[in-house]
Parts: structure tokens; C-alpha cells; sequence
């Protein structure tokens, strides 16, 4: 393990654990683990109660990443305007690939399980294993929204809300 190359997260900085959604760096601990001195980034997830600690040099090929840029949360929202895609497939495949887009952490993906999943008052009811994908993908998209505009999550799911009511009508 090299020592040499600086880690591109500091402590306070919000970053996107992939399986996780968004959390905050509280701090760079070394830890000794099995006889080997290892450099952890320790990670709070507030809202989850949890704190996550992963090593350094495994960071980014975990896919931790930092907040995304405000032009893909406006991709994001844009995508969200789109028309869900209808798949033919069975439910336990579409359920799998739901599943694999919310713990890419990439926020577009997201975005799409969340056009996808989206109901109106009019639309047949969503099944409980919709509810649960549709309500995880929202909350790591509206968490994520809320990091980077600086806005509380109760505004960001507003803004959220808007985009996906705006595109029934």
C-alpha cells in the first residue's frame, strides 16, 4: 500500500457511499486490523444511526464518490421529467436492476428508478416491494439534492415532487 498518493476526501466533506447514499466524513483514523496498520475514513449516515469505516486506499474502487455537481442534479431532475420506461420484463428482474441502479450510486440511475417506479393518484396502487425501491431511490436522490443545494431534505423533496407532478400534468 502506498503511502504517497493523498486522498481526494478530507474530514466534514459529504461524500456518496454507494450502498448507502450520503454521508459525512467525521474523521481519519488509523486503526490497526489483523497486525496491519490500516487508514480509515470514518463516515456518519445521520439519518441511518450509522457510522462506517472504510479504508483509504479502497475508497474509490468501492465507488465513494463526492457529491455530484450541480449540472447532474439538473440532469438528474431532467430525467426525472422523462417518460418512465415501461419494461416487459418479469418483476424479480426489474426489481434486480432497481436494486443495482440505487447501489450504483450514480444519481442519473437513480433518477431513472425513480421516473420508472413513480405513481400519480390515478395509476394502479404500487406493490410493497415497489413502495420499498421507489421510497429508497427517492430518499438517496432527495438526500443528495438536499447536500449539494445546501437546501434541508423537507426542500428538496418538494423540489422533487414538483419536477414528478409537473411532468403528470
Amino acid at each position: 500500500m502506498s503511502k504517497s498518493k493523498k486522498s481526494e476526501f478530507s474530514p466534514n466533506d459529504f461524500v456518496v457511499y454507494p450502498a448507502h447514499g450520503v454521508g459525512r466524513i467525521v474523521s481519519i483514523e488509523s486503526q490497526e486490523i489483523a497486525g496491519i496498520e490500516l487508514e480509515l475514513f470514518v463516515i456518519s449516515f445521520e439519518k441511518d444511526k450509522m457510522t462506517l469505516r472504510v479504508p483509504t486506499h479502497k475508497a474509490t474502487e468501492i465507488g465513494m464518490r463526492s457529491l455530484s455537481s450541480p449540472d447532474i442534479v439538473s440532469k438528474a431532475m431532467s430525467t426525472l421529467k422523462g417518460k418512465a420506461k415501461a419494461k416487459k420484463a418479469m418483476w424479480s428482474r426489474r426489481a434486480q436492476e432497481y436494486e443495482q441502479k440505487i447501489n450504483s450510486g450514480d444519481l442519473i440511475a437513480i433518477a431513472e428508478v425513480v421516473r420508472d417506479l413513480h405513481r400519480t393518484d390515478d395509476q394502479r396502487e404500487q406493490s410493497y416491494s415497489e413502495r420499498q425501491l421507489y421510497e429508497a431511490a427517492l430518499e438517496r436522490l432527495t438526500r443528495e439534492v438536499a447536500a449539494v443545494s445546501g437546501d434541508d431534505e423537507v426542500e428538496a423533496a418538494r423540489q422533487v415532487g414538483d419536477v414528478l407532478v409537473s411532468r403528470a400534468a
